[in-house]
């Protein structure tokens, strides 16, 4: 009985934060520093934070809330939002957040965020985070040159849009990943989350 009622407690706090990490990463999107094409902004943090706090499915419900309020016209994402954002150059990095939250949780908790294991190593939850990054920067890459060549009309090549959409932030992402991995750790013990 005991078990269920605290597999039950666990539902509740991931799902009330997944909604958090949702409203996070939409604030994440207004601390910006302006940079051409793709703004750096603090939204990645929050994606590595719900993988790793929330497992693949609350981690990736989380930016699937996120997406679908930018999509129905909400300002949550760097420049704007509504449904033509997705000619943006940089919506493949959006579209790729609720993708990297499943496969940092999965990573991190592997299929069942409640198994009673032992919590995962902090190295663990690094490599996860830096696979999570690589999905990121994957897709949104690809939609970056495809947007730039094709929706925009702004010739580009592969080279150009992997340096202007990758390279450049590799500093800061690293960054991000190394202080998500010990907030997650420590966030885990704050909120009960048993890492």
């Amino acid at each position: 009985m005991d078990q269920t009622v605290s597999r039950q407690q666990l539902r509740i706090r991931l799902s009330v934060l997944a909604s958090l990490f949702a409203a996070l990463t939409a604030a994440g999107a207004f601390i910006r520093i302006p940079i051409p094409y793709v703004p750096l902004t603090l939204q990645t943090l929050f994606v590595i934070l719900a993988g790793s706090l929330l497992g693949p499915g609350y981690g990736a419900a989380s930016q699937l809330i996120y997406l679908t309020v930018g999509l129905a016209g909400v300002p949550v994402f760097a420049n704007g939002g509504g449904p033509g954002y997705i000619f943006q150059p940089t919506f493949g990095y959006l579209l790729a957040y609720p993708l990297a939250a499943f496969v940092i949780g999965y990573l991190v908790w592997g299929n069942d965020r409640f198994s009673k294991g032992a919590p995962p190593s902090l190295s663990r939850i690094l490599f996860s985070n830096v696979v999570g990054v690589a999905v990121i920067y994957a897709v949104g890459v690809f939609v970056l040159y495809f947007n730039l060549n094709y929706i925009i009309g702004k010739e580009t090549s592969w080279g150009s849009a992997v340096w202007i959409g990758c390279v450049v932030f590799i500093p800061s992402s690293l960054i991000k990943i190394v202080a998500g991995s010990f907030l997650a750790v420590r966030l885990s013990r704050v909120f009960s989350l048993n890492i």
